[in-house]
Parts: C-alpha cells; sequence; structure tokens
C-alpha cells in the first residue's frame, strides 16, 4: 500500500531496475498485467502495476468529481515519486491508456517512453464526448448509459461474477462478431441483458482469474464508473492542451477485433497517428483475431512488443 496525493493505492510489484508503471481498465485490476510481470522484470526492469483510484484494495472516494482525468494522472506522477524515481516508463490498456498518455502529455519531464494498448492516442475532439454520443447514437451508447447515477451501479453488482464473466467474453476476440458493431444500451433495458452468459470461458480468462477480478469489485463498481462520469469534465479540463501531441516516445497495440478501434472516428485515426504523432517509434501493432483484452488475449505478442520498446528506450 502506497500513499498517494491524500489516498491509498494497492500496488503490485516485481523486478529491479528502471521503472515500468502498468495501468488497468475497465472492469479489471492490477491482475490484468499478470503475464508481462515476469518478461519485464526478466527483461531488466522493476514493474509496478496499481489498483488505481477506485479498483479493488485501493481506495474509492466517494465525491464523483475525485476521478477526473488529472487526478488520474496525479495518482500517477505521485505513484512514480512515492516510489524513490523521478521518471518512469508508463503503459495502460482500456481506461488506462488514456491516463497512461495523458500522463506523458501533461508530464513529459516525468515519462520516459508511452505505450497504449487498444485506446490510441489522445486528440481532442471540438465537443464533448458524451455529448457527441449522445446525439450521435440517441444516448444508447454505453458511455452514456454509464454515466446515469446509480444506474449501471446497481446492475452490475447485483452478481459481480455474471457481470464481469459476460464483460470478458463479449469484449473477447473469441465472441461471435466482436468489434462490428457498436456497444449499445437500448432504452429500458440493462447492457447485460443484450451479452451472452458463455457456458465455457476463453482459454486465456480462467476461473482463478476471474475469482480475483470478482473479489476486486466486492465493494461494488461505483468508483469505476465514475471514470466515465468524468469524461465531459476532462475534456474541458484538458482545453490547454488542444491539438497538443504526445511528444515522448510511444507505441500503440491494438486487436483487430477490439470493440474500441471501431469507435466513430477512431479507424481513421489509427490510420494517420504515424503522421500525427512522430514521436511513434514504429507503426501502430495490429494484432489479427485479438480483442479488447490485448495483454491477456495476446501476451506473447505484447510482452516481445513492449520488451522491444522499453529495452531499445533504455539503450
Amino acid at each position: 500500500m502506497i500513499d498517494v496525493n491524500g489516498i491509498r493505492l494497492h500496488i503490485a510489484e516485481e523486478g529491479e531496475g528502471p521503472l515500468v508503471v502498468l495501468l488497468h481498465g475497465f472492469p479489471e485490476s492490477w491482475h490484468s498485467w499478470q503475464h508481462q510481470f515476469g518478461p519485464l522484470a526478466a527483461a531488466g526492469f522493476r514493474v509496478v502495476a496499481p489498483d488505481q483510484r477506485g479498483y479493488g484494495r485501493s481506495d474509492h472516494p466517494d465525491d464523483v468529481n475525485a476521478y477526473s482525468i488529472l487526478h488520474l494522472v496525479g495518482d500517477v506522477v505521485g505513484l512514480i515519486h512515492a516510489l524513490g524515481e523521478e521518471k518512469a516508463y508508463v503503459v495502460g490498456h482500456d481506461w488506462g491508456a488514456p491516463v497512461a498518455w495523458h500522463t506523458a502529455l501533461l508530464r513529459p519531464d516525468v515519462v520516459l517512453g508511452v505505450a497504449g494498448l487498444s485506446v490510441p492516442p489522445p486528440f481532442r475532439g471540438t465537443e464533448p464526448p458524451l455529448a457527441a454520443m449522445d446525439r450521435m447514437f440517441g444516448g444508447r451508447f454505453y458511455w452514456n448509459y454509464f454515466n446515469r447515477p446509480g444506474v449501471a451501479d446497481a446492475e452490475f453488482a447485483k452478481d459481480p461474477r455474471t457481470t464481469l464473466r459476460k464483460f470478458f467474453h463479449m469484449a473477447s476476440g473469441d465472441a461471435p462478431a466482436a468489434g462490428e458493431r457498436q456497444p449499445l444500451v437500448e432504452p429500458g433495458r440493462g447492457w447485460l441483458e443484450t451479452m451472452p452468459d458463455p457456458e465455457i470461458l476463453p482459454e486465456w480468462f480462467t476461473e482463478a482469474d476471474l475469482d480475483v477480478l470478482t473479489d476486486g469489485f466486492s465493494r461494488g463498481f461505483t468508483g469505476a464508473l465514475n471514470w466515465y462520469r468524468n469524461i465531459d469534465r476532462n475534456w474541458e479540463l484538458t482545453a490547454a492542451w488542444h491539438q497538443a501531441v504526445v511528444s515522448v516516445p510511444a507505441l500503440y497495440v491494438y486487436g483487430d477485433r477490439d470493440l474500441v478501434p471501431a469507435f466513430p472516428g477512431t479507424p481513421e485515426l489509427i490510420a494517420k497517428l504515424p503522421d500525427l504523432m512522430p514521436s511513434l517509434r514504429r507503426e501502430p501493432i495490429r494484432l489479427d483475431g485479438c480483442g479488447h483484452w490485448t495483454q491477456q488475449e495476446r501476451p506473447a505478442e505484447v510482452n516481445a512488443a513492449l520488451v522491444d520498446f522499453l529495452t531499445e528506450l533504455r539503450g
């Protein structure tokens, strides 16, 4: 447990050497990086993965406003310093990717290199994202559903194990039609109602993994969902960085069956990334057949990409 910015964060740690901070997404925990600890430590890095605020054994502030992108970046910078380091490599997946990208964008003096899995680098749009999705999909986009206080919280908390099992199957490359349609919630229905409950988990996601995740959400989903309730506020708070580009060395990895790279406008952004962001060390890495859970579905490929990227930067 580490004291950071007035809260306590639970971390997992392995290895010695330059610090690599691994940031998980929704609905996950530090455990989603289980396959990366050993290879990165063996390559000579000190690897730390926190439960981010609102998750697992870390603190869950009650105030919705305590989950802005500035708080989340502050946690990463504070964690790096609390671990006795001045700089670190930062890697994020899903929601952890925007935190990693924004840490590099806002504090390039602290970030030696940044890698994002699933979610590409941030390019701030011209209107608030929740408002844009509400207009585009008539309030049915899952961000808008998550933004309604108490609604998704109650739905997901009824049976956390079933919730997580459905989530991980639905967004995986193993699911039928993965990445082929937008994640919409129909009026008057919950999101889980539209998801199949798989009889058999994907090969890469075991009952033991599900045990760890379920325990991590024993305090409910509200802290994690509060991240979504700050999406438009984050857009407002980052106005000073409009059109700014991540300048530190960067890597982007995604699956071709991931629902996130299929979001409106995202395929076009990914195609333009090498021109838009000169700091990318190589073309975006696309993993064929991989769904949303990048580092869990394709650990060997992700580990190879990360080790190559980080060791190249370390020199």
